[in-house]
């Protein structure tokens, strides 16, 4: 695995509710993008961030050739992300760059796309969550303990995605529903891992623990070093000769 001090992190968020609504504008005033590139600098990354408003929303090719994984938040303007956009995010996931969608990014083109479904769920305001750590062996949780206790937004199942390779937190919420909020999938070369948590309105990201996992998450979503992939018509390969 790539180092953490050489691993390159792009934050990528709309950056609309920060800059229209005062009670968001007071939990994250610089922009939910960069709370999440303080503490992820603060881990030892290389961090820059990218918005929906800049030109190609900020994910130039260069700028995703230059990203080892890609974090995304998205909530209301899933429509204005450009399909080239998601095109070249796509190509970059399946050689190799990591993704980790955040909270509302399950409705994301660029999500949608790698599995296939709807990705829809249920949900309700500011409701009492535990994530419970289902997989306590799992690098992502490392540091963390049997649960995350949150004040957040309710997303209950049943949630139409394809089964999770590996299933790192299940929610329990107040009104007793429940919801896989960490779920890791491969893609080509890609590693993905959906984190539930992060409703505009709530500090979720200030949480320390939630900070923790996605540390974690940006380690175990990084490139791997690999041969590269040969497809198409081949010639067999030689038989070894034994003496």
């Amino acid at each position: 695995m790539i180092l953490a001090d050489k691993l390159r992190v792009t934050v990528w968020n709309e950056f609309q509710h920060e800059r229209r609504i005062e009670h968001v504008r007071q939990i994250y005033p610089e922009g939910i993008h960069s709370t999440i590139a303080a503490f992820l600098r603060e881990a030892g990354f290389e961090v820059r961030t990218a918005t929906l408003d800049e030109p190609e929303h900020g994910l130039t090719q260069q700028v995703l050739d230059d990203t080892d994984v890609l974090i995304w938040w998205g909530h209301m303007y899933h429509d204005r992300v450009a399909d080239e956009v998601v095109d070249r995010v796509h190509r970059r996931v399946l050689n190799g760059m990591g993704l980790i969608p955040l909270h509302s990014a399950h409705f994301s083109k660029i999500f949608k796309r790698l599995m296939g479904t709807s990705c829809n769920l249920k949900w309700r305001h500011d409701e009492k969550e535990r994530l419970w750590v289902v997989a306590p062996g799992h690098p992502i949780v490392e540091g963390i303990g049997e649960y995350i206790e949150l004040e957040d937004e309710m997303y209950g199942e049943p949630f139409d995605i394809p089964q999770p390779e590996t299933l790192v937190f299940v929610s329990w919420f107040g009104g007793g529903e429940v919801f896989r909020s960490g779920c890791c999938y491969t893609r080509g070369l890609g590693k993905i891992f959906y984190f539930r948590p992060g409703h505009e309105e709530n500090p979720t990201y200030h949480n320390k623990d939630v900070q923790r996992v996605i540390v974690n998450a940006v380690s175990w979503a990084s490139p791997t070093t690999h041969a590269a992939p040969v497809f198409g018509n081949t010639q067999p390969l030689e038989a070894k000769v034994h003496a």
